[in-house]
């Protein structure tokens, strides 16, 4: 018994096979079709979508991005390697009509059209919002490190700079000494009156990174990146790293992104807020819950989020804080104006509007300077701290310090009309169950399934262009699941022409029964 064999490469077809009959009918490859071309893509902001009227005609943004959006849900992130594929894949040639534009082409698209990118993948989550693919009641947040473009030597600290300076004076003092030792100093100025090469160039280093110190200085970083300045050097997987901290929002129905966000910060502290509200924003929700790691637990944030009318679960939060009086607590209950007396455990709360900082006991803390050394704000209130035995403050300066720019400390405040409550903040633990398989699976899926682990740009707005295309593969790849394909661009057509039956459209001959 022989082998299945195939068809032999030199049989002369008289009637050739097209290339749609090699795409599947249920094939992604359709569906990325089906969504870009329902897409008006002027909207967008897309750069030169319109063709000049002279010169050579450029590539249409759409194909362009329908290249990048079937690179990334098939691990193809690389313009070579996407340039490669329109070459030999069949499903490529059918997507893009056998187009081969260059990489400098494709990698330009991408660099060029950042914005544009995070637009699209928030339209194709309206989109799933509009088909219900949403539950709107809990996000859970989190954030991971990606891997920048900049090595772990194109990155300095204070610490870092101030060794190698030292270092450069050591050379130079060694190297001076060897020329008055072997008494070469008078030649070497008869023969050439420029101090030697290898003064210069230790010279020169030093200078630039005394340059960098004094940079660090100015900003009120506490470090610097060279080939890529808006990366930081974070720990990540136990490592550190050069990286960029993404934070995502992920809905509790079907584990579909809500939104992310590329930030510089080392750490979480400081996102709880935005991502809830721009998650409440983009569902187009007022109230919303959402869920956290311990690596959140910021009283501060805790409070924006309870006074925009927003539940946060933090895993570790059980204390007490002090809020507006004329805001909702976390219940929803109506609020009352007693006397507060006491509190366990406390934490100091900064309202940012008001610029102001409350303690646990209801009492308003003031701007009152900038600290350089950690880049913080002090708030005090010496005559009421003096006679509290609270721990919430600086035991020693009895001051609470508020992380920010020194480009956004201001002494001016505003502490009229300030109605106070007490509120304990404890976590729901059923809801804090969930956080984990909910958050957790895109980023696994992101870096491991779709090898989108590391970065391929540079600069945080392209970054986000770059982690838009990875966002959205994820979430069609997500929702393809959910549906199935024929289900899926049947909604795309009826979106993109309303009181068209899918029966009446052009893919109905692909899909039928």
């Amino acid at each position: 018994m022989g082998y299945i064999t195939g068809q032999n490469r030199n049989q002369m077809i008289l009637f050739p096979e097209s290339i749609d009959e090699y795409v599947k009918e249920d094939s992604t490859v359709r569906v990325i079709d089906a969504y870009v071309d329902s897409l008006t893509l002027e909207g967008f902001g897309f750069k030169r979508i319109r063709p000049a009227a002279t010169g050579r005609p450029p590539y249409s943004s759409a194909d362009l991005l329908k290249l990048f959006i079937y690179g990334y849900i098939n691990r193809i992130r690389s313009s070579r390697r996407i340039e490669a594929e329109t070459y030999r894949n069949l499903e490529v040639m059918w997507l893009i009509g056998k187009l081969t534009p260059d990489h400098k082409t494709i990698a330009q698209f991408r660099s060029d059209n950042s914005k544009s990118l995070k637009r699209v993948f928030r339209d194709f989550v309206k989109f799933c919002n509009e088909l219900g693919l949403y539950g709107k009641e809990l996000a859970a947040i989190d954030g991971s490190k990606f891997e920048a473009v900049n090595s772990n030597d194109r990155n300095f600290n204070d610490e870092k700079l101030k060794e190698r300076i030292a270092r450069i004076d050591t050379k130079i003092d060694e190297y001076m000494n060897e020329l008055e030792k072997t008494d070469q100093q008078e030649s070497l100025i008869k023969e050439d009156t420029s101090v030697p090469k290898i003064l210069v160039e230790l010279q020169q280093r030093k200078e630039r990174y005394e340059t960098y110190r004094q940079e660090l200085k100015d900003k009120g970083e506490t470090q610097i990146s060279q080939t890529d300045p808006e990366s930081k050097r974070m720990i990540s997987n136990g490592r550190s790293d050069m990286c960029y901290n993404v934070q995502s929002s992920v809905d509790s129905k079907h584990k579909l992104i809500i939104e992310f966000s590329v930030t510089s910060d080392c750490n979480d502290t400081r996102q709880l807020y935005e991502m809830t509200a721009a998650s409440a924003e983009i569902l187009g929700v007022e109230s919303l819950s959402s869920v956290a790691d311990k690596g959140y637990d910021s009283a501060s944030e805790i409070a924006a989020c309870i006074m925009a009318g927003y539940t946060p679960q933090v895993i570790g939060a059980d204390y007490d804080i002090c809020l507006e009086a004329n805001e909702p607590n976390v219940n929803g209950e109506p609020t009352n104006d007693e006397e507060i007396t006491e509190h366990q455990n406390g934490r100091c709360v900064y309202l940012r509007d008001r610029n102001i900082v409350l303690c646990p006991m209801g009492k308003v803390l003031y701007p009152s300077s900038y600290q350089k050394s950690n880049g913080s704000a002090a708030f005090r209130n010496g005559r009421e701290c003096s006679k509290c035995s609270c721990k919430c403050t600086d035991e020693k300066y009895k001051r609470f310090e508020v992380r920010m720019a020194r480009s956004e400390f201001t002494k001016e405040y505003n502490d009229k009309s300030l109605r106070i409550r007490q509120l304990n903040v404890r976590g729901d633990k059923e809801i804090m169950r969930q956080r984990k398989s909910l958050v957790e699976h895109p980023f696994g899926t992101l870096k491991r399934g779709m090898d989108a682990g590391y970065l391929l740009t540079k600069g945080i707005t392209k970054v986000t262009g770059e982690l838009s295309l990875s966002f959205l593969a994820y979430n069609i790849k997500r929702v393809i699941n959910i549906l199935g394909a024929k289900k899926l661009i049947t909604a795309i057509m009826n979106r993109k022409k309303e009181n068209v039956t899918f029966e009446q459209s052009p893919f109905y001959c692909r899909y039928a029964a």
